[in-house]
């Protein structure tokens, strides 16, 4: 059965997409590959996909229902992993209109694709954001989302919002997976990971809000789409719901301080970072952690890669990326 995966030249939609290609899926993937980073990492993460027969991608914007029936030409996936989305937290307080067609709108139109083909499960982002000013640690699934810190943040808990109704209306089966500060090889260069390797190799400062005094639940890709297939294979329909819709946190229930994030990014290019420390950014949060026993009970979740491990895969990947100039696809 083929499966429309929204986003899939993206750091989590390459993982989605080569995971069900490793499990003899059909994939449809959209993406409208646009140039909040540099494209040339998108496409060079769809390299590894490029010669798979299962695999077919067409660079659409979702928020153009018109342009994705398009691309499908009469095909009608029953199942969905809508990923696509304007992301980053800093960003939206730049450009909130970009968030506006692509996380409202575009989100929108997936939901109208999904009631237009009745599908059996549709899998959707959301992020840790949607927990803005909560102050009850750790985050479940259960505490109030009300209080928006960042408008990314704010498009989250819409997306959120508009997925109840349409599951209360409709009957359509979603799911919705609160993302924590995702990272891995062929991760986003705008995230601070990615940016302390970089400028640390090529011995440039980086920046260290709120003097270092912040953690994150760093989620490794690997576990956070085992996360992913757990969901797509339990449609929240399964769960006699009133409204067959279900949020989940995808975390590694392991908050870790920044200070030993950057440790591990140091080890990992074999270089000392020169720090600059800065003031807490507005739109940012001191913390994030995720409670995901509602995930463990329901999908098996069980993250396993700490920070260490991960960040060492990823230094890995990372040095070796750069140094080949070569790829294409």
């Amino acid at each position: 059965m083929t499966i429309l995966v929204t986003g899939a030249a993206g750091f989590i939609g390459a993982h989605v997409v080569q995971a069900l290609l490793a499990q003899g899926q059909s994939v449809i993937g959209l993406d409208n590959l646009n140039e909040y980073y540099p494209s040339q990492l998108k496409r060079d993460r769809l390299i590894a996909l490029c010669d798979s027969r299962d695999f077919e991608l067409h660079r659409v914007d979702i928020a153009r229902p018109e342009d994705v029936l398009a691309a499908l030409r009469g095909r009608k996936p029953k199942r969905i992993i809508h990923l696509a989305a304007q992301a980053g937290v800093r960003y939206s307080l730049e450009n909130p209109a970009a968030y506006t067609e692509a996380n409202l709108k575009g989100h929108f139109c997936m939901l109208e694709l999904a009631r237009q083909f009745e599908v059996e499960n549709m899998i959707y982002a959301s992020s840790s954001s949607v927990y803005g000013g909560n102050s009850k640690i750790p985050f479940a699934e259960t505490d109030q989302t009300d209080d928006p810190v960042s408008f990314y943040g704010a498009t989250k808990k819409s997306n959120e919002m508009m997925s109840q109704s349409y599951a209360r209306l409709y009957g359509i089966p979603l799911t919705g997976l609160r993302f924590f500060t995702v990272y891995g090889p062929w991760g986003r260069p705008d995230m601070a990971y990615w940016i302390f390797a970089e400028k640390t190799l090529k011995g440039e400062a980086i920046s260290v809000f709120n003097h270092g005094k912040m953690s994150r639940d760093f989620t490794y890709i690997d576990d956070i789409i085992s996360g992913v297939l757990a969901a797509l294979a339990r449609p929240s329909n399964s769960l006699g719901l009133s409204a067959p819709h279900r949020v989940y946190n995808l975390g590694n229930d392991r908050p870790e301080m920044l200070m030993d994030m950057i440790s591990c990014i140091e080890n990992g290019v074999g270089k000392s970072a020169t720090k600059a420390f800065e003031p807490m950014q507005k739109g940012d949060l001191e913390r994030t952690w995720a409670s995901i026993e509602r995930a463990r009970s329901e999908l098996n979740y069980n993250p396993i890669v700490g920070l260490q491990d991960g960040l060492a895969r990823f230094t890995d990947w990372f040095k070796k990326y750069h140094r080949e100039s070569d790829l294409t696809c």
